[in-house]
């Protein structure tokens, strides 16, 4: 045998067939399909936490700009640029359907049009009682109208309901309100991975948008759901300031008796 014959010979014994590549990339192909769903379902959960904290910390900013200015900011409109509509505050243009007034909160973390976004890059909403006592106009929304209104006459007004079978304008179907008579000042929320701003599911509907006639004081809150669920998919992300919470923190920082 010549040396060049055993040459060839020794490197094709010491290579792979196309038959053993082939089989290779069908188990790495496995591999890294098995991957996929778990980086996706870490990285969707990791979405998910950093909203809630962006929710979280909307939360505290609203309590506090109240303590300060005796009143709750206007949401904000995609014309304001992420200021209050109007500025100042009183009769808010939409009380219902805005957005978080990230400049009056000091909110920096915005996108072009100064709304703040959530995880998924959807602007996160926010909605104020629009209610006028005998004495003070659009109380929650004019300064110092929660002061001069009194503790005892308060009356927010915005409900939040576990479905939107049974659901109305103005009330939730009967067992179904997560909030306490007579409602919440505020609620705020991220229309989650989907964005959907109505339209995908019946829940995810029944809550205000922009993008459909739907401007009321109700909405729904409740664990994600699947488009096979009974009202459809739903992954909004849905918190409120009761108005307990608030009196106290008001009461503890002296702007109320």
């Amino acid at each position: 045998m010549s040396v060049r014959r055993f040459i060839s010979r020794g490197c094709a014994q010491q290579g792979f067939t196309l038959i053993e590549i082939a089989v290779v990339l069908a188990i790495l192909g496995l591999l890294l399909g098995g991957l996929v769903p778990t980086i996706s379902s870490q990285m969707e959960h990791r979405q998910t936490g950093e909203t809630q904290r962006q929710l979280a910390e909307i939360q505290q900013a609203l309590v506090g700009f109240a303590i300060a200015h005796g009143r709750f900011p206007c949401p904000a409109s995609l014309a304001s640029n992420g200021d209050e509509s109007p500025k100042g505050g009183g009769n808010c243009t939409n009380f219902y359907n805005g957005y978080v007034p990230a400049a009056v909160l000091g909110i920096t973390s915005v996108d072009s049009r100064g709304l703040v976004t959530d995880a998924w890059g959807n602007p996160i909403r926010y909605a104020v009682t629009a209610w006028s006592s005998s004495t003070v106009s659009n109380v929650y929304t004019t300064s110092n109208g929660i002061a001069h209104t009194g503790l005892s006459a308060l009356n927010p007004n915005l409900l939040v309901c576990g479905t939107s079978t049974g659901l109305t304008a103005s009330g939730c179907a009967s067992g179904s309100a997560l909030t306490s008579a007579p409602g919440v000042p505020v609620v705020v929320y991220s229309t989650g991975k989907n964005g959907g701003y109505g339209g995908v599911g019946a829940d995810e509907a029944a809550n205000p948008n922009p993008n459909s006639a739907n401007n009321d004081r109700v909405f729904v809150s409740h664990t994600p759901t699947s488009a096979s669920s009974a009202n459809g998919e739903f992954d909004d992300i849905v918190v409120w300031i009761s108005n307990h919470v608030l009196l106290n923190r008001m009461v503890s920082a002296g702007k109320l008796p």
